[in-house]
């Protein structure tokens, strides 16, 4: 007895959105019309694609196991975009202007774009350029960098419900694409799409960061939300059909069962194989829910990502293209 499967046809795509423009080599993601990874009977024309965070100060919180890859480098965001582009392979870099932030030196606009500047001169891959967080702070920063970059097709992270008004100005007078976050709730991520569609953002420039936590951090929670913000596009929501953006790197790399070394909890195991597999585990969930742009912190997770990657998007498995 023979099974034939009827494919799922849905009335409904995901948006195509390209990150990087003028000097950059401009990646496009989004366009799949069927559930996440559902090759079998789906078209999806763009992968997920993996970037790599560096900082534009030494980050005081990372741990050792996360500073090593990147020893000498930290601090240095030109040399640290260099060698994540070009010797661990990410497709995108994500600058975090940590060092903005008042608690963290307070770093002046200006010095925020001398910083994007370097990386931009020494990368042409596509950039996300993350502010400290909401607020006047953050608007000062991007605005600054997007205006002084325009036409390079930034990804300004982020805006929010409270405050999206300046970046999306900048986003629409210079260029770029902006990450519309929410508070792991599909009704606010609705609402921010449809406040800035409203002040004529077109939604072709716009990821949506739905926020998550690490495994075992309420990673469920978030795997359910952009489940229901997939199935939602794919019914045909048009406020809801945006490509999703996921900082993993930087929820995971401080959870508890992360942090505690091997002397500490012995039965725990290994505390660099621990914290890169819990790294992997979260990026590949959040990939099943919809992903379409991880962010990771650990080149190692980005390898056996990109290796789970390049084995569902075998040639001949689909229709698809990188």
């Amino acid at each position: 007895m023979s099974l034939k499967l009827q494919p799922k046809k849905w009335p409904g795509k995901i948006r195509e959105v390209t990150l990087g423009a003028g000097n950059r080599q401009p990646r496009t993601v989004g366009g799949g019309n069927g559930l996440p990874l559902h090759t079998f009977e789906a078209d999806f024309p763009h992968r997920p694609v993996l970037a790599l965070e560096v900082t534009d100060i030494n980050p005081p919180r990372w741990l050792d196991i996360v500073r090593e890859p990147w020893e000498g480098l930290l601090g240095k965001p030109a040399d640290a975009a260099r060698k994540a582009a070009e010797q661990y392979g990410a497709d995108l870099i994500m600058l975090n202007l940590m060092g903005t932030h008042p608690d963290r030196g307070g770093r002046s606009p200006d010095q925020a774009a001398i910083d994007v500047e370097a990386v931009l001169d020494a990368v042409r891959v596509p950039l996300i350029v993350k502010g400290p967080g909401a607020g006047a702070k953050q608007n000062d920063v991007l605005a600054r960098v997007a205006e002084k970059y325009h036409g390079e097709g930034l990804v300004l992270h982020s805006a929010c419900q409270e405050d999206y008004k300046t970046l999306a100005a900048v986003t629409v007078a210079y260029g770029h694409v902006l990450v519309s976050e929410s508070p792991i709730d599909l009704n606010i991520a609705k609402q921010v799409d449809i406040l800035l569609s409203d002040v004529n953002i077109n939604l072709d420039r716009v990821l949506i960061d739905p926020l998550t936590g690490g495994l075992g951090y309420g990673l469920e929670y978030t795997y359910s939300v952009m489940e229901r913000i997939r199935l939602a596009a794919l019914g045909g929501d048009q406020m809801l059909n945006s490509p999703m953006i996921c900082l993993v790197g930087e929820e995971v790399w401080k959870v508890k069962e992360v942090k505690v070394s091997e002397r500490q909890e012995p039965r725990w195991g290994d505390q660099e194989t621990r914290g890169i597999n819990w790294e992997v585990a979260t990026a590949w969930s959040l990939i099943e829910a919809g992903a379409e742009v991880v962010v990771l912190r650990h080149p190692d997770s980005l390898a056996r990502v990109r290796k789970i990657l390049d084995a569902w998007f075998a040639e001949g498995a689909s229709n698809n293209t990188r």
